[in-house]
């Protein structure tokens, strides 16, 4: 089953709900958990345990692990897997973006099959054009794997880099979404869901971006959701596209802690689902 199909059975039977795992250094501490490399495979998971029985996709973000050098990377190694057995989906959350062999090179890393690191799907950055990403996407097509492109993020710094016009009228945003879709529309079968998402902000206007909805339909990654700003409600802002979009939540989930995460987790997740319908 393609990455595009997984994404929409998860979020027809567990609702749109994506569980951060952000071991930033003041949450550790408020766990009683060492910033250390032990810690954060602790917190991570203990994030795990909490989110498999009500959750469908959790997202470690990558630069929590990375200060604690090579122990970090084998904490997350170990907290990937432990989600994946779990069945739940990864979305690890790296914006790797680089141009020739070192993109290629970091697909490789998060995508190959078997590798230490293999996650269901990568986040990456289009910056530099997305003819970089191709081995990316070429990976994600021959395994069943999934790619995040950044289109429309919602910290507003985004803003004058993304909103650009390009000479066509298009913005930035909305070029992405149309190079990345042309490539779905060429290798997906008529009626599913291409593997090749976009993060999309939950907080951000489609028309001040210049977005419009897209074909074919593809998983959106939605930041922003909980602790900055954005409620279940603001799904209304995907549109036609809502049932697409995983709605991501970290701190407003995390800052619950470790005996209180599993129940706030699983309220949350059935909001969501009600939400949706």
């Amino acid at each position: 089953m393609s990455f595009g199909e997984r994404v929409r059975r998860v979020l027809d039977e567990r609702g749109p709900l994506c569980v951060g795992i952000d071991p930033h250094v003041p949450l550790l501490r408020e766990w009683g958990l060492e910033a250390s490399a032990a810690g954060v495979r602790e917190f991570g998971l203990r994030v795990v345990e909490a989110a498999a029985p009500s959750a469908g996709i959790v997202k470690p973000q990558v630069s929590f692990f990375e200060p604690y050098g090579s122990a970090g990377f084998a904490a997350l190694e170990e907290v990937v897997a432990a989600a994946r057995a779990a069945g739940l989906l990864v979305i690890a959350d790296a914006k790797r973006g680089d141009i020739g062999t070192t993109m290629d090179a970091y697909a490789d890393a998060w995508l190959t099959p078997g590798a230490p690191l293999e996650a269901d799907a990568l986040t990456v950055n289009p910056f530099l054009g997305t003819g970089t990403l191709a081995h990316a996407f070429d990976l994600a097509h021959a395994h069943g794997k999934g790619v995040f492109v950044l289109a429309a993020t919602s910290n507003p710094d985004a803003e004058t880099s993304q909103r650009a016009r390009l000479q066509d009228g298009s913005t930035v945003s909305a070029h992405i979404v149309d190079e990345v879709s042309a490539v779905n529309a060429a290798r997906t079968p008529a009626g599913e869901w291409g593997s090749l998402g976009f993060v999309i902000g939950g907080t951000v206007d489609w028309a001040d971006a210049g977005l419009t909805p897209f074909s074919p339909p593809a998983p959106i990654l939605g930041p922003g959701f909980g602790h900055q700003g954005a409620d279940i409600a603001d799904l209304a802002r995907f549109g036609a596209a809502a049932p697409q979009v995983i709605a991501s939540e970290s701190r407003s989930l995390l800052g619950a802690g470790p005996d209180h995460l599993a129940k706030t987790i699983t309220h949350r997740a059935q909001e969501y689902r009600s939400a949706r319908g």
